[in-house]
């Protein structure tokens, strides 16, 4: 009953105020739509290991309605596509070693998470299970890394232009010591930013993303 007047208010919302084809589309969707398949990259020294291609429609419906719609739904489902990759893969980690797991999110610049409101990456993982934000299979640490500089988007540059574009760009806020570090970001197509806040961690750190573009 609740369920079908949710609907017919939502149908007239839409009339009044249509939302946007994306938002409409990516309801729908469920964890079972979003095509996850793990790749290693080599690139820029480092290596990154992604979920998804962003080409996937899926795929960059979600990442552009969770970036640019503020859609609460893209966060959780993303976040349920990275929560059966990080059980495997935390699993796997605390086999070998029985340092803490800590997740980073790949900061925003100050300036531009104000305009934004929020950071994309870091809304997904607040979506994370229980035990991924609770220490049971690892902790988010999001104010270690901060960017220290605004810069352009890297999405019209080159690669050498990227590559540039975030030299020094980030800095370790607060040290994390004796833990394996999980740095992860929404989308990589050079890996230029990954590889350069990287740098800034000490200790042994994975690169992580959702995406390849």
């Amino acid at each position: 009953m609740f369920g079908a007047f949710a609907r017919a208010i939502q149908s007239l919302l839409d009339i009044v105020l249509p939302r946007k084809e994306r938002v409409i589309r990516i309801e729908h969707y469920s964890l079972e739509d979003i095509p996850v398949a793990p790749q290693e990259h080599d690139a820029c020294g480092v290596q990154i290991t992604t979920l998804m291609h962003y080409r996937e429609k899926a795929v960059e419906d979600l990442i552009r309605a969770l970036k640019y719609d503020r859609s609460g739904h893209a966060a959780r489902l993303l976040a349920g596509a990275l929560a059966e990759y990080l059980h495997e893969e935390v699993a796997n980690l605390k086999n070998f070693s029985t340092k803490p797991i800590v997740l980073i999110p790949v900061p925003l610049h100050a300036s531009r998470e104000r305009e934004r409101g929020f950071n994309q990456i870091q809304k997904v993982l607040d979506a994370l299970p229980r035990e991924f934000k609770d220490g049971s299979m690892s902790r988010i640490e999001s104010h270690a890394l901060v960017r220290t500089r605004a810069t352009p988007q890297q999405t019209r540059l080159s690669r050498r232009d990227r590559l540039s574009n975030v030299a020094g760009a980030f800095a370790l806020a607060r040290p994390i010591e004796d833990s394996h570090i999980i740095l992860i970001d929404d989308v990589t197509t050079t890996g230029a930013t990954m590889a350069e806040a990287a740098r800034s961690l000490k200790g042994i750190v994975t690169l992580l993303a959702l995406a390849h573009a």
